[in-house]
């Protein structure tokens, strides 16, 4: 049995709470916020748990084995250090930090304790996107030409973060797990209206050896919520519409063709091929739920989690890199993880 504590009761926490509350192989202990309001509805809502507004009780537990944090970014590399520290295990939510270097020495201490830092980029553990890894490496869509990523909404507007931060790290994970590789370069523009020290539209551009593009536009200033993935392949293209609540991926056998031979040009022709709209079937289960059963599984018998520091460090690393892109009015940032 793993005895988990859990710091950050706001929008996320209480979701970590409830999945962990419905493990038969975990202890849901103790929950830290510093809203005491917050904490006496969740235990109202699970009798069972003990709350604190001062997380150091679940830091210096003896008794807790894992802690999960789910608080600002900026607040992340101090509360993973110190648990850490402490011989925790940590599941830290997405972005795993605010940089690049805090990122690096939170698995370095993760190593050198020999703890399971797993970073919460839920979406790798989603049925929906395990079923297109599925079918882009079965080869059906053919060669992936490029994809195209929206994550749109109005608000919720962060006070510590802008959006490519807050909203770019589902589909920036979810890419990289698509493709099984690193982009070469990357180019970010965004632009500030509501707050001037804070964008809160933006495009990131990464490029991809084999002439792959990606493109992920994220906004806080759309009238329409938007969670829409459109993956082109040589052979088909695919859709992912997250917000669907049953038929959330389309495969569409649309396509152009370039003839083999043509002597001049009066003879070149595009075909253009339209066939068949199939829906596959998806499995129906909570990612979250599959996501921390993952992190405990990877406790108890001391596996390597998917979405584990290094995957985290991937994300964070584009993330500054687009950062720096938008910072230098959307220069193109050469990608190099070392």
């Amino acid at each position: 049995m793993t005895n988990i504590g859990v710091i950050g009761c706001g929008y996320w926490g209480p979701n970590l709470i409830r999945n962990f509350f419905q493990m038969p192989e975990a202890e849901m202990k103790i929950a830290a916020d510093l809203s005491q309001d917050r904490l006496k509805y969740l235990q109202s809502l699970y009798p069972g748990l003990s709350i604190t507004t001062d997380y150091m009780d679940i830091i210096d537990n003896p008794e807790i084995d894992a802690v999960a944090i789910a608080t600002p970014v900026f607040t992340h590399r101090r509360f993973v250090m110190e648990a850490l520290a402490k011989g925790k295990h940590v599941f830290v939510e997405k972005p795993m930090a605010s940089s690049l270097k805090d990122a690096r020495d939170m698995i370095a201490l993760a190593e050198k304790m020999q703890k399971r830092l797993m970073v919460g980029h839920t979406f790798e553990y989603h049925a929906a996107v395990r079923k297109i890894k599925e079918i882009i490496d079965s080869g059906e869509l053919g060669d992936v030409y490029y994809i195209n990523s929206q994550r749109l909404n109005l608000g919720l507007f962060q006070k510590d973060i802008n959006v490519v931060w807050d909203l770019a790290p589902h589909d920036i994970s979810i890419i990289l797990y698509l493709l099984g590789k690193e982009p070469e370069e990357i180019v970010t523009t965004g632009t500030c209206h509501v707050n001037p020290e804070i964008q809160d539209v933006a495009t990131v551009s990464m490029t991809f050896k084999d002439n792959i593009i990606a493109f992920i536009q994220c906004s806080w200033l759309d009238p329409n919520k938007v969670r829409k993935m459109t993956i082109v392949g040589s052979k088909k293209m695919l859709v992912y519409d997250d917000i669907q609540q049953n038929e959330k991926l389309w495969i569409f056998d649309k396509g152009v063709d370039v003839p083999s031979h043509y002597d001049t040009f009066a003879d070149f022709q595009y075909s253009y091929r339209y066939g068949d709209i199939t829906i596959p079937k998806i499995d129906n289960y909570e990612p979250l739920k599959f996501e921390l059963q993952h992190f405990v599984e990877c406790i108890e018998n001391g596996g390597t989690p998917q979405t584990d520091g290094q995957n985290g460090l991937r994300v964070v690393k584009i993330l500054e890199a687009a950062q720096h892109s938008i910072d230098n009015g959307g220069k193109r940032i050469r990608f190099d993880m070392d």
